[in-house]
């Protein structure tokens, strides 16, 4: 037997690194899942965690609405010729001055996100602004992370411009749909009466005059809500989602199915928090998307993205004061500058070079990951206009009325450890092609 003298032999320095760097990893994920556990524990204890109801009478209401309307004529394109003809001169006016200023908005992005959160100032109680505004910073950073310090390094300049193709169209043609209605809710406000029979003139599904009209009359935020998340997931279900080009392009490559790796479909909400600290800092609430191409999954996704941004106050409020204070760039600087920068710190031909992240902090002396702003690598497209078909008119009233019901309190929302682990597996991806190449 060899002899033990009580001493053990000191590792070399290489796997002294190693052992280091990986209980550095272990201790810090192990804090952010603690962290994670106490911050939702406290909401709860708190009991901040709200239902945003929905009265089964209105549900019923809205059923009697859209049947009555939908036996009044053949289909929806003969209701939209038969209301538009009946358009006053003043009507036109309106149609035209929202008209121009959806144009105004619509130009990319930014301008988009920036437009939702105005709109929710002056209204408050239309709470899918505010959704709208919070996922569309997601859709900016998204298209940004396309040109940043990681993703840049795996997809190639076509994917690239495939995968922004797919994101500017779901972002600009939910706008183009949603925001006429809401602007006509502030005319309807400023006139003092309901303005809803000019819809149909902006091609908006036969499905939302009721709710609008239901909306206008009782105030019910969540109806309204749940209301718009259906309508606008299924807008985009086949002009995009479903489209042949962006199917092959996007939903059908390796790249979207490994799309957890690449954040894709994490959406997260930066909240203002000081639970655990007399400074106030910035964590992340969120869902993720398990399968993007199911429209049913995204609209019970939107359902939890609204229950976590209006149920616990801690968020709610922390994601308000998150986006009052913050203009909306595209760079995920805006929410965590300790990690992110907007001015490129090396050229794109250079490599990645070492590992630069512990959980979601860097090594000191590393570089901040480069997230630029989007205007400074997307310019603004021109995109087709989108086909004027309604969807509502190919499903049954209650098949789609299923969906509109109370939306329950959010539990396990905390996403800040989850979006550091993603980060550092794109990290560890990008250093692994490195390696390879």
């Amino acid at each position: 037997m060899p002899k033990m003298n009580g001493t053990s032999q000191s590792p070399d320095p290489q796997t002294r690194f190693k052992l280091t760097h990986l209980s550095k990893h272990i201790a810090y994920t192990m804090k952010e899942k603690i962290g994670s556990l106490a911050h939702q524990t406290l909401s709860v204890l708190g009991g901040d965690h709200q239902a945003l109801k929905i009265d089964p009478q209105a549900i019923q209401h809205i059923e009697q609405g859209l049947t009555s309307q939908l036996n009044h004529t053949k289909n929806a394109s003969d209701l939209h010729l038969a209301q538009t003809n009946a358009f006053s001169e003043q009507d036109n006016l309106v149609i035209a001055r929202i008209n121009e200023q959806v144009r105004t908005y619509n130009r990319n992005n930014v301008t988009r996100t920036a437009a939702y959160l105005d709109f929710y100032k002056q209204h408050p109680e239309v709470h899918w602004a505010f959704l709208a505004h919070m996922v569309s910073r997601n859709g900016g950073w998204s298209m940004t992370d396309l040109k940043g310090a990681l993703l840049f390094r795996i997809l190639s300049q076509q994917k690239q411009k495939d995968f922004f193709s797919f994101l500017e169209r779901c972002n600009a043609y939910i706008f183009q749909d949603a925001f006429p209605q809401l602007l006509l809710y502030a005319e309807s406000k400023k006139r003092q009466r309901p303005m809803f029979h000019l819809l149909p003139s902006f091609h908006v599904s036969a499905f939302m005059r009721p709710i609008w009209a239901y909306f206008y009359e009782k105030r019910s935020s969540a109806l309204l809500t749940v209301a718009m998340i259906m309508n606008e997931q299924q807008y985009i279900e086949k002009r995009v989602v479903q489209h042949p080009y962006y199917k092959e392009t996007v939903l059908d490559t390796l790249a979207f199915h490994l799309q957890g790796l690449l954040q894709l479909t994490n959406v997260v909400f930066p909240y203002h928090t000081s639970l655990f600290s007399s400074s106030t800092f910035t964590r992340l609430g969120g869902q993720t998307i398990q399968d993007f191409s199911q429209v049913s999954e995204r609209i019970d996704v939107g359902k939890r993205l609204y229950g976590l941004l209006f149920g616990p106050q801690v968020v709610r409020e922390g994601a308000i004061s998150f986006a009052t204070q913050t203009p909306h760039t595209g760079s995920r600087m805006d929410f965590w500058s300790e990690v992110f920068t907007s001015r490129r710190v090396s050229s794109p031909s250079e490599p990645y070079g070492e590992e630069r992240l512990i959980g979601c902090k860097l090594k000191p002396q590393a570089p901040p990951l480069y997230s630029p702003a989007l205007t400074d690598v997307w310019p603004d497209i021109r995109l087709s206009p989108p086909s004027r078909e309604d969807w509502f008119d190919a499903l049954d009233v209650t098949d789609v009325t299923q969906h509109l019901r109370t939306v329950k309190p959010v539990s396990g929302y905390d996403m800040t450890s989850g979006f550091c682990r993603g980060l550092k597996r794109l990290e560890w991806a990008v250093l692994a092609q490195q390696f390879v190449n």
